[in-house]
C-alpha cells in the first residue's frame, strides 16, 4: 500500500499542478466563489464522487468505501484576497483586484489531489472521507459555520486541514499537538474631539494629538500587562484622521487587532485598552467609542489526531522533515471544526529562497514551490487512511 500510494500521488503531480493554477488565474473573493465550485464539482464528479452544494458556494462530497467504518473529514477553504496580483507568472490573476495571495488555490488542488487519489483506492477502504471545500474563510465570521450548519460535520470522527506555509521550507511539514494558530480579534476606538483651524489649536481638542497618544499607550500593554511567557499580540493596522493640513479634525480613528490563546489574557488585553482609551481621553477632554468584534476561538490540535498527522508526515518526507512548530499568532476558522469533533491543522512548507519564494502572505508578490502541493496529497491521503481504522 505505502508504494502504490506514492505512485498514485506522482501520477496526479501535473494534474494537481495543473488545478493549482487554474485556481490561482481565476480567484474569488470570499462568497463570490462560484466558479470555483463550479470547477471543483466537475473534478470530483470525475473521480466518480456525488458533489452536493453548501454555505452557498460552499462543496460537501463524500466517498464511501467497501465496507462501513467511520468518517473522516478533509478540509481546504477556496476563497482568494482583495488584493493585486504581481507575480510574473503564466497563472498570474486575470480577475482585476483578486489574488489568491495566502496558499488557498493550493488547498483547493491538494485536496481535489487526495480525493483523486482516495477514488482509485475506495474498495480498500473501511469507512467514509468527506471532502469539505469552504468557502468565505479570509473574511469574519467565516465559512465553517454555514458549511457546519448544513451536515459537514454530521456522523464526522475527526477532521484534518493542512495550510501550505511560505516561513517553511518546501519539503517540510510544520504541526502543534497543541496550540497552532491563536484567536485574531478586532477593535476599533474612535476619539471625538473639537476641530478647528491649524493655527488655532488652543481652541480644539485634536483627536490627532489624542490618538497619538493612545497609539503609544496601546502598543505598551502586551509588554507590560501580559505575562511574558503567554504568546499575544496587539497591533495598530490604522490611524485615520484629517483631510485638509491646516485644519484639526473633529475626530480621529484607529483600528487594530488582538492576538492570543488563553480567554484570560484576551480579556485582560481588552480591558486595559479600555482603560487607556477612557483615561486618555478624559484627560484631553475627549469622547471615546470603543468596538470590539471577536474572531474564531484559537486553533488548538487534538494530540492525538495531531500525532497521526505527523505520522503521515514523516511516511511522506522523513522523519527529520516533521517539524513540531511553534504556535503562530495567525488566524484561522478551521478552529470552529475542531470545537465539534477531533482534529488537527498542519502545515505544508512552501518557501524556497532559491526560487525567490520569499514572499509572505496576504503579499502581492506571494507565491509556492508547487513540489509542495504533491507533499500536502500525499499527507492527507496517508492521514485520512490512518484515521479510518
Amino acid at each position: 500500500m505505502d508504494n502504490k500510494i506514492r505512485q498514485l500521488v506522482k501520477q496526479s503531480a501535473d494534474a494537481v499542478i495543473s488545478l493549482r493554477r487554474y485556481f490561482h488565474t481565476y480567484p474569488e473573493v470570499s462568497g463570490e466563489e462560484f466558479n470555483t465550485q463550479r470547477k471543483i464539482t466537475e473534478e470530483l464528479c470525475s473521480y466518480g464522487l456525488l458533489p452536493r452544494k453548501a454555505a452557498s458556494t460552499g462543496i460537501i462530497a463524500d466517498l464511501c468505501g467497501r465496507n462501513d467504518g467511520r468518517m473522516v473529514a478533509l478540509r481546504a477553504d477556496m476563497d482568494a484576497l482583495k488584493l493585486t496580483d504581481k507575480i510574473e507568472r503564466p497563472y498570474r490573476s486575470v480577475n482585476k483586484g483578486v489574488c489568491h495571495a495566502c496558499g488557498h488555490d493550493g488547498h483547493m488542488a491538494m485536496l481535489l489531489g487526495a480525493a483523486r487519489v482516495l477514488a482509485v483506492l475506495k474498495d480498500e477502504l473501511s469507512g467514509t472521507v468527506r471532502f469539505l471545500f469552504q468557502p468565505n474563510e479570509e473574511v469574519f465570521p467565516g465559512g465553517a459555520h454555514a458549511l457546519i450548519a448544513e451536515g459537514a460535520l454530521d456522523g464526522v470522527s475527526a477532521i484534518v486541514g493542512i495550510h501550505l506555509w511560505q516561513p517553511l521550507l518546501v519539503g517540510h511539514v510544520g504541526i502543534n499537538a497543541s496550540r497552532m494558530m491563536a484567536a485574531p480579534d478586532e477593535f476599533i476606538i474612535t476619539v471625538k474631539g473639537r476641530g478647528g483651524h491649524g493655527s488655532m489649536p488652543h481652541q480644539t481638542i485634536d483627536p490627532i494629538l489624542v490618538g497619538a497618544q493612545l497609539a503609544v499607550a496601546l502598543n505598551t500593554i502586551v509588554g507590560r500587562k501580559v505575562d511574558p511567557l503567554e504568546p499575544a499580540v496587539l497591533s495598530l493596522g490604522m490611524f485615520k484622521a484629517g483631510e485638509v493640513y491646516n485644519v484639526i479634525p473633529d475626530q480621529a480613528v484607529l483600528k487594530g487587532t488582538v492576538r492570543s490563546f488563553e480567554e484570560g489574557v484576551r480579556d485582560s488585553i481588552f480591558k486595559n485598552i479600555e482603560q487607556a482609551a477612557k483615561g486618555i481621553c478624559a484627560a484631553a477632554g475627549a469622547e471615546v467609542i470603543l468596538e470590539k468584534v471577536l474572531g474564531h476561538p484559537p486553533v488548538i490540535n487534538n494530540p492525538s489526531v495531531a500525532e497521526v498527522v505527523a505520522q503521515a508526515g514523516r511516511e511522506t518526507l522523513g522523519a527529520e522533515q516533521v517539524t513540531d512548530i511553534k504556535p503562530v499568532m495567525g488566524g484561522e476558522d478551521f478552529s470552529i471544526y475542531l470545537e465539534q469533533v477531533p482534529g488537527a491543522l498542519a502545515f505544508i512548507g512552501a518557501g524556497n529562497p532559491d526560487k525567490d519564494i520569499v514572499y509572505p502572505h496576504h503579499h502581492s508578490m506571494f507565491d509556492i514551490d508547487e513540489a509542495a502541493l504533491s507533499h500536502g496529497v500525499e499527507v492527507l491521503v496517508r492521514a485520512a487512511l490512518k484515521l479510518l481504522k
